[in-house]
């Protein structure tokens, strides 16, 4: 099955009554002892007992909720210490994200004699095949450095029981969708039980589900009520002067699938676009003097799902049928309030979900706020991603790519390849004029983002007053966020 309905999911869901951390075995509480955990967060009491009852779950929660205890803890009271071999699987999106929950792990399982590791790109294999020698029974890690060790048959999955999505849907953004298919060919034939954890199901979210997944419960821990969130409302504060070079930023870390972005003036519309496509984006504009035939062209795109991103008016956009779209961003507030729910609506159709994002200066935060009060929508502030955070992302994603290309080498092209490992190594020691982060852009530009717009239309036919200029650590170097 490639496709799934959670409202259509065939058997309901038995309502389990919450988790106490006083009904956790001893040994378990010992380690929440040492976590400073005095009670449970409401994430791990309603999930707990779900994951005990061994029923697959899809678990809508968002990140910073405590959901990597909410599955931790039952993980390492059902794993068998006495058993050498990898009997649970967390897939995660980043090496950052592996790291810190197999930390945890090792915290809260310190007195249960579970061993715990993480697997991840970009470092040497000897650490990891020690521990996957050693009989690590939980094992943390990205899908493709998992399925590189699939590959080596230094890691087996034939005794796995239990099988982890944290963060499913950045693990789509990042990039890990082939991984994760071929990874699911090394699952034992025995059924396993398996969670999917995920700040929003989007549908390429669910049609993950129906690849992975036999009959799952679905629970939303955000709220009392258990369905899909048709559209998430966020908006970031973004200084006046810097707001085109906020979104490009914005667009790094969020990697909207598909996305309309509403401007108020059509001058805003045309910067904008040319904007995008200087920094390499798919991007193409929509107006109202556009002519017919241009119009028809750019909508054939958008319908194709050949353009990414669509830039717009309210005017230009009003009346088009759109295909499903992952995300509605607003460059500003729209001038009329109730353009807001308009907007928005252009997402998280038929019962999917989708994200709207808007950008707000400190005034605009003020008009966006009244209109959240006037038509009762909670829109969640996030903080700007830094010019470290969108590094650390494009580095994440870029080493997927990377090492998938890698592993389909054949052994003449391996062999090959290996007339470059002594100047690599050199460029990677002293790479002053910049030559191995050139190739590094290039590579990343042409295979996430696919080859940039012709030069002629790059360049904004009327700056408006806001600037796009690189900067070298300062002002924009200093701003920090932590990923959510």
């Amino acid at each position: 099955m490639d496709e799934f309905n959670p409202a259509a999911s065939g058997t309901p869901l038995e309502v389990l009554p919450e988790a106490k951390l006083a009904d956790l075995p001893e040994k378990l509480r010992q380690g929440a002892a040492l976590a400073g955990w005095t009670e449970l967060m409401p994430v791990q009491a309603k999930a707990i007992p779900y994951l005990f009852s061994g029923r697959d779950m899809m678990i809508q929660s968002r990140t910073g909720s405590g959901k990597t205890g909410a599955y931790l803890l039952p993980m390492l009271e059902m794993v068998n210490p006495l058993e050498n071999a990898a009997q649970a699987l967390v897939l995660v999106p980043t090496r950052e994200l592996a790291l810190q929950v197999a930390g945890e792990a090792a915290l809260l399982g310190s007195t249960t004699g579970v061993r715990v590791t993480a697997v991840y790109g970009g470092v040497g294999y000897r650490a990891q095949l020690d521990a996957f020698k050693a009989g690590a029974h939980i094992v943390v890690g990205t899908p493709g450095r998992i399925l590189d060790h699939l590959l080596r048959r230094s890691l087996s999955l034939k005794s796995l029981r239990y099988l982890i999505f944290d963060e499913a849907d950045h693990m789509l953004s990042m990039g890990f969708y082939p991984d994760m298919r071929r990874v699911k060919s090394y699952l034992p034939e025995h059924p396993i039980s398996t969670f999917m954890f995920s700040a929003t199901f989007p549908p390429q979210v669910l049609r993950l589900t129906g690849q992975f997944m036999r009959d799952p419960g679905f629970i939303n821990l955000s709220s009392d009520h258990i369905h899909v969130t048709e559209t998430e409302h966020v908006y970031y504060v973004v200084p006046g002067m810097d707001k085109d070079r906020s979104l490009v930023r914005i667009l790094e870390v969020e990697n909207p699938q598909s996305a309309i972005i509403f401007c108020n003036t059509k001058v805003h519309v045309e910067y904008v676009t040319a904007v995008l496509k200087r920094f390499g984006y798919d991007a193409d504009l929509l107006t109202s003097d556009l002519s017919q035939a241009a119009r028809e062209a750019v909508l054939g795109r958008v319908r194709q799902g050949t353009l990414r991103f669509l830039v717009a008016t309210d005017v230009a956009a009003r009346g088009i049928d759109l295909p499903e779209l992952s995300h509605v961003i607003q460059y500003e507030p729209p001038e009329d309030p109730e353009a807001y729910v308009h907007r928005a609506g252009r997402t998280g159709r038929a019962g999917g979900s989708g994200t709207a994002i808007t950008l707000v200066t400190i005034l605009e935060e003020i008009e966006l706020t009244r209109i959240s009060k006037r038509f009762g929508i909670p829109i969640e502030q996030r903080p700007l991603p830094s010019d470290e955070t969108v590094q650390q992302v494009v580095a994440e994603r870029i080493l997927v790519l990377l090492e998938a290309r890698l592993r389909s080498r054949d052994k003449l092209k391996t062999e090959r390849m290996a007339r470059f490992a002594p100047l690599a190594r050199s460029l990677g020691e002293n790479d002053e004029d910049g030559l191995l982060a050139m190739l590094l852009d290039d590579f990343y530009q042409e295979a996430f983002y696919g080859p940039a717009a012709p030069a002629a239309e790059e360049q904004p036919r009327q700056r408006p007053p806001q600037r796009f200029e690189q900067r070298s650590g300062g002002e924009a170097g200093r701003r920090s966020r932590r990923r959510r």
